[in-house]
């Protein structure tokens, strides 16, 4: 009796193993997860997971938050040959009427009222705005005002039921943090790409007079500009507007505007119609060995003043050319655009502090600054 038991165990213990082994090399031996297709064919399929929970590593939740509140934008406007009107032009050629031009881009509804957060690039110079909502709805847009020197612009559209994207916290964000950027990139449909923040406060590209960049390896490509740049809880941290590119397509470096920036700009347009900025009538340069030389300044740091308005608020306080800017209301300055941006920040008509060097002094003037005149015309540089 003992002898059985012990061959039976044996026995046992042989089979569980070579079903084990069999199992783990050669599953389809066991019929194990096999089917059978239409045509008769073995197949095998994964085990059905839960539809409701995401795949380890998966962004699908922030893209299915997010997603819906992302527009595309498309454009058109009559576009006449520069030489329609020359007389020699028309006696040969006739007279070749207007073509209608058409643009594409993308957008973010970021209230239930309808407004659109988009690039000024986008929607400059249109006559005419529609947006297609990812559910296919389509609506004309109103522009409800542009701001060139941030390269951003607010619409609007009449819909009922709108989705809407939840802002986030772009002071918040550290560089290496994952983010999706999510538009319609050469016109193919909604598309969301993945990536990390490779840089912050990016300035001095030459893209908009004030810049504070994202940075972000997120494939963006020519049609996503205006659309959302998100982190992995899916609130919008930024809007894509601009790559670095040789070949036309995405290279890995795009740029967003903070939504930070993005919600003063909105602010500022739906309740006064403008940004309002602060402005003091100089003329900025980056400080350079040359330019200390020449004014006779021994300053290392800072922003040197070339050029004072007559009569403006820098005048009135006493600046001249030749005095160096570093620092403004407690903030340091290192080169224009921070400058640009320090004097934006303040409030017109409220005196604060600037802090020069000039010649081998330190000098500290309260300067009223103005309100900052409107660009001549709206200008993408």
């Amino acid at each position: 009796m003992k002898r059985m038991w012990l061959l039976f165990s044996q026995t046992v213990t042989v089979l569980v193993a070579a079903y084990f082994v069999v199992a783990t090399l050669q599953p389809g031996w066991l019929g194990k997860g096999t089917t059978r297709s239409g045509a008769g064919i073995s197949l095998l399929e994964a085990p059905a997971t839960p539809a409701a929970q995401p795949v380890a590593g998966s962004f699908s939740v922030a893209a299915r938050k997010a997603a819906p509140a992302v527009v595309s934008i498309n454009t058109s406007k009559a576009v006449r040959h520069p030489r329609s009107n020359d007389p020699w032009f028309q006696f040969f050629f006739g007279d070749q009427g207007s073509q209608a031009q058409a643009g594409l881009g993308s957008g973010v509804i970021v209230s239930p009222d309808g407004y659109i957060l988009t690039n000024n690039h986008v929607v400059e110079g249109a006559d005419e705005i529609e947006v297609t909502l990812n559910d296919s709805r389509r609506a004309r847009a109103t522009v409800i005002g542009t701001d060139p020197d941030t390269d951003l612009a607010i619409l609007r559209i009449e819909l009922d039921k709108l989705p809407v994207i939840v802002l986030g916290n772009s002071d918040a964000l550290a560089v290496g943090d994952q983010v999706l950027a999510i538009g319609n990139p050469f016109g193919v449909g909604q598309t969301v790409t993945s990536g990390i923040v490779s840089a912050l406060g990016r300035t001095q590209l030459g893209i908009n007079t004030f810049e504070n960049f994202i940075q972000t390896d997120a494939a963006i490509n020519p049609g996503n500009s205006g659309g959302a740049l998100v982190d992995v809880n899916g609130n919008l941290m930024g809007i894509n507007t601009a790559i670095y590119s040789r070949s036309g397509g995405s290279m890995g470096i795009g740029f967003a505007i903070p939504v930070s920036t993005a919600r003063l700009v909105l602010d500022g347009i739906v309740k006064d119609g403008q940004v309002t900025r602060g402005w003091i009538g100089v003329e900025p340069n980056e400080l350079s060995p040359e330019l200390a030389e020449t004014f006779g300044v021994k300053a290392t740091e800072g922003v040197i003043i070339t050029g004072v308005l007559q009569d403006g608020p820098a005048a009135q306080a006493g600046m001249r050319p030749g005095d160096v800017i570093v620092r403004v209301d407690g903030k340091n300055v290192a080169n224009v655009s921070e400058l640009l941006t320090a004097v934006a920040a303040l409030k017109p008509g409220a005196a604060s502090p600037f802090v020069v060097q000039r010649g081998d002094k330190m000098v500290e003037l309260n300067i009223s600054p103005g309100v900052r005149p409107r660009p001549q015309r709206n200008v993408r540089r």
